[in-house]
């Protein structure tokens, strides 16, 4: 499977450094590519990568159409006032963005996990955020080879 740099920079939403130093013909290649350049990255680095990627709960028209199909649709408006409360938290106390592998929940069943992940060390946080993202873009390679 041969996909072009666009479609990389789409399934890592733009992340910095990661679409152009991926290698592979798979989806487990191209994800463990990901991962190894991603050990490689400093911490601001990594941190600029999580950044990258949308907030759960944000208004469709700043959402990536690959998120804007994982998100769902819309609920209402107390789910996306709580959402708004919770990411302005997580962002507080860790200094980056929550990213949670979506597809297929609702973005009421987000509420719970980021209740959850707030309550989380950084450094771990940390990692989970860079595993969700992963995970994310495996899910992406896998529907663009079907």
């Amino acid at each position: 499977m041969r996909i072009a740099r666009a479609d990389l920079d789409a399934v890592f939403e733009r992340a910095p450094g990661v679409a152009e130093r991926v290698r592979g013909d798979d989806a487990d290649a191209i994800v463990a590519s990901a991962r190894a350049a991603l050990e490689r990255m400093t911490e601001a680095e990594r941190i600029a990568v999580l950044n990258a990627h949308p907030r759960i709960g944000a208004a469709a028209e700043s959402l990536s159409a690959a998120s804007r199909r994982e998100q769902g649709g819309d609920t209402g408006t107390a789910t996306h006032q709580r959402l708004r409360h919770l990411n302005d938290q997580y962002e507080r106390k860790f200094g980056f963005r929550f990213v949670a592998f979506v597809h297929g929940r609702s973005k009421a069943k987000m509420i719970p996990l980021l209740e959850e992940r707030l309550r989380r060390a950084r450094a771990q946080e940390l990692a989970t955020g860079i595993d969700e993202f992963l995970a994310i873009a495996h899910d992406r390679l896998l529907g663009m080879q079907r």
